[in-house]
Order: C-alpha cells, then structure tokens, then sequence
C-alpha cells in the first residue's frame, strides 16, 4: 500500500506559530518533531512507501525533516499551486498503478493511538481491496463545529448515507446523540483506478485536466533538469504551472466521495486531532497536574509566571510570560508577533490574519527565522532603512544569483568560508573578514566547505523588504 502524504496548506488558524513559509505541518511542537514528521513515521508501519505532494517551497522543508528521521521509499510530486485536494489525489493516483492500493492522509495530524490506528488501516484495507471508496470516521467526543461529519447506516455500520457540512452546536449535539454521526477525518482509502474511474464519472473536467498535466512530464523534466534541482531524480515529478492553472479547484469530498455510490466509512477512535485550532492544541498539551497548558515544555524553555491564573494555553520561544488573574487564555508569543484570545474563540484567529495580510503581510508569510532552501536566515533588527540578518548555508549549498535596487548589503563571515561572486569577480572570505556589496551589482554567496558557513548580513537603503531581490539564475528555480 502506497502513502499519499498532502503537504499543502498554510495552518492560518495557528497564527504566528504557523506561517506560509512554514505551515503547521513542520512546526516542531512535540518533543522537537514536527505532524509531518509523525505521520511520515506512523504510516511507514502500514505502507511499503510514501509519495508526499507539496509546492516547491515546502519540498525543501519536507527534504530537511527527512533526513532528520528514518525515512525510506519517499517519492515527491510537486504543484507549483494548490487546487485543493481532488486534483492533488487525482494527479498522485495517475502516476501509479490501477490496481495500486492507496492509503491518502493530510500531513498535519495528530495518532496518538498507534494500535487502533493500525486496526482501522487494516480494516479500509480489506474494504478498499472490494472495490470500495473507503474514509474513516473519528468518533466524536464533543459537539465539534469546525469539522464536517459523515452519516453511517445504523445497520450496515460501514454504509455511508451522507455527508454533512459543518454544522452549529445544536446541530452537532444532535449527531453525537445519535450515535451514527462521526467526524470526517480526511483520510481515505482505495484503489488509486477505483478513484480514477470514479473522479472521471463525477468530475470529468478535473479528471481529463490532471491526465492532460501529466502528459508532458518527461519533456518537462528535460527542459528542467539543468535548473530545477527538484525534478533532477526519478523520485519528482513536477507538474507544470500553465497545466495546474487550468485544473479545476476541489475537494475529494465535493468531487467523488458525496457522489459516488461506492463509498465505505470505518468509524475508529484513535486519540486523534487535526490540531485545526488552539484550543485543540490546549487539549492536546493540557497535563492532568497542571493548572495551565504550557508549550513547549523543554529544560532550556523560559517557563511562565502565573500568579492566581488558571486553564490558559501558554506558548513561547524565547521571552518569560507573566500572567496575574487571568484564565481562559490562549497565550501565544513569537520573536515578531504576539496572539491573545479567550478559549472557544480562537478559530476566529484566520480572520486576525486576513487584516495582517492587508497590514503586514511579512507576518502572514515567514518568521524571523526563515527556512530556504540553501539554510536559514534570522532577521536580528529590522530599522528604518537597514536591517540586520544572522544567515547560515548548509555545506554545498549556494543562494541565487541576484541584484538589489533599493538597497546595499555588508557580509561579516563568523564560521566557515564564503565564496563571494560580485559581478564576474570570484572571492573567499574567511572568519573576521567582511565584504560589501554595492546597490545593483550582481551577486552570490555560496558554501564551497564541509561546515556551515555562518555570517551577519547588514543591510543599509531606502527599503530593506524581502521583494527587493532580483533573481538571475537559481538552482531552486524561484522567480
């Protein structure tokens, strides 16, 4: 059985741990690993291999983490863009096998109930092997109103009669009483032709726009290999942007499962979560002799004062948290962004992005410390008119070869070498030494050694904003 991992996705309602350039699914929130890196390890145990789907930008996120765990048999597909769910699956399942059983699971979940877990794999299993769309139905625990829920026969408990959207809490109270309500998890389970054939009977038009994207892949891989560092190995395959813009955006529920006549539900409870909220995230951190919920809880972690406070999701990195009669909270604390609501409220946290993205839409897009491909870069102090960074480039690795307009840029090397092209000029710079780059001139900075190569980069213009880059060549293939 063949893993298909869905990568995308931004977690807006885990703002400002959760960012664009690094979604929720590769937070570490949990013992220093990330959802991603647990469900690559959780389904190893019940797949023969995974192919993970993901944009370009999170390919090298997922790559990093990978090496970081025993991962084995991992293929990519790559979507320069997102078109929800539907295509994504389509795509995967026509890059294999008809007859290929597959196992379909978002990224950014939480098991923490191994052997029931692997219970219900076994039985979609059996299931989807009859020919059968198989989903999985988590028992609900509470009148959830951020999931949809599916409806089970009472009398063929594995007979789906609908699905339903998500409802208000009367509602939802009102499945739960029913007993033949559970939530929809987002998992599925079937023959990667079954799928097919179905998609193609109920959406045809996503259905013939995935086989016309995948069509041309091998000229695509050609024409891309001498830059695009991604699609060099057989284990990619890169969709092109032109043919994922004309796919139509769905999901696999509004695409094939509510139509389709061939679906199956195994209900299972698992201990799971899709962490979609903060207060799933209280839930999930809140410990029996605690009073307040407290991430992370590691030794070199400055631990919170709270004084007469009580019930409070507490979260932070770097700075000491004070908290006098308060309760009810979710706390949470980044270097650049602070985020503040009462319990049950914080679902209402994407519509806290949706004005920061009109406002300063830096905060809705990365961190200060930003994850790239080459390594990681830190915005130390950002000014008026210079900013200062803290970059590290992992051995091997180069940044593109850019220009600036609106600003000029000091390298100080603190460890490693830098190799410095500056125009057609090629240079070293070594510990203590520092180099300057004028407004205009093209550049790059590349790690030619076997450690990282740490330096301090000061920028000094009128405008210091990350979309002053002018990019020439880049093995990354970023525009």
């Amino acid at each position: 059985m063949i893993n298909i991992i869905l990568c995308g996705g931004s977690g807006t309602r885990l703002w400002p741990l959760s960012r664009t350039m690094l979604p929720k699914q590769f937070v570490r929130l949990f013992d220093g690993r990330s959802l991603f890196q647990d469900t690559v390890n959780r389904n190893q145990s019940v797949c023969s291999h995974s192919m993970i789907i993901s944009n370009q930008e999170q390919y090298f996120l997922a790559i990093d983490q990978l090496e970081q765990i025993d991962a084995h048999s991992i293929q990519f597909l790559l979507e320069p863009i997102g078109r929800n769910t539907a295509p994504a699956i389509a795509l995967a399942c026509m890059a294999l096998d008809a007859d290929d059983l597959v196992f379909v699971t978002p990224s950014d979940h939480l098991v923490k109930n191994q052997q029931a877990y692997e219970a219900a794999v076994s039985q979609a299993k059996t299931l989807a092997e009859q020919n059968n769309l198989v989903t999985f139905g988590i028992k609900p625990t509470y009148p959830e109103t951020g999931f949809g829920y599916i409806e089970a026969d009472k009398r063929q408990g594995n007979d789906v009669i609908s699905f339903k959207e998500k409802p208000d809490e009367q509602t939802a109270q009102a499945y739960i009483e029913q007993g033949n309500y559970y939530w929809n998890s987002g998992m599925f389970c079937f023959k990667a032709g079954v799928f097919l054939e179905e998609l193609k009977q109920h959406s045809s038009e996503i259905f013939a726009a995935c086989e016309k994207a995948l069509q041309p892949i091998d000229a695509n891989r050609s024409q891309q290999s001498s830059q695009d560092q991604a699609c060099q190995n057989d284990t990619t395959i890169c969709i092109d942007l032109n043919a994922m813009y004309v796919i139509p955006e769905d999901s696999i529920d509004y695409a094939v499962m509510e139509k389709s006549n061939k679906v199956k539900v195994v209900p299972c409870d698992m201990a799971w979560s899709d962490l979609g909220s903060f207060d799933a995230l209280y839930d999930e951190v809140q410990q029996p002799n605690q009073v307040n919920a407290i991430l992370p809880r590691l030794d070199n972690s400055p631990q919170p004062i709270c004084i007469d406070s009580k019930n409070n999701l507490i979260v932070t990195r770097e700075r000491t948290i004070a908290l006098v009669d308060v309760e009810d909270l979710c706390i949470v604390d980044t270097s650049d962004a602070i985020l503040i609501s009462k319990k049950g409220s914080s679902q209402k946290v994407k519509q806290v992005v949706a004005q920061i993205k009109k406002q300063a839409p830096e905060l809705a897009e990365i961190h200060r410390l930003a994850h790239r491909p080459w390594g990681t870069y830190e915005v130390l102090q950002d000014s008026d008119k210079y900013k200062v960074k803290r970059i590290v480039v992992k051995p091997g690795c180069k940044l593109s070869l850019q220009k600036h307009f609106h600003r000029n840029e000091h390298w100080i090397v603190v460890s490693g070498t830098a190799a410095v092209m500056v125009d057609k000029e090629v240079f070293l710079v070594r510990p203590n030494e520092s180099t300057y780059i004028q407004m205009g001139k093209l550049h790059r900075l590349e790690n030619q050694g076997k450690i990282d190569l740490v330096m301090i980069e000061v920028q000094v213009g009128e405008y210091t904003g990350e979309d002053d880059i002018v990019r020439v060549e880049d093995i990354y293939s970023r525009s």
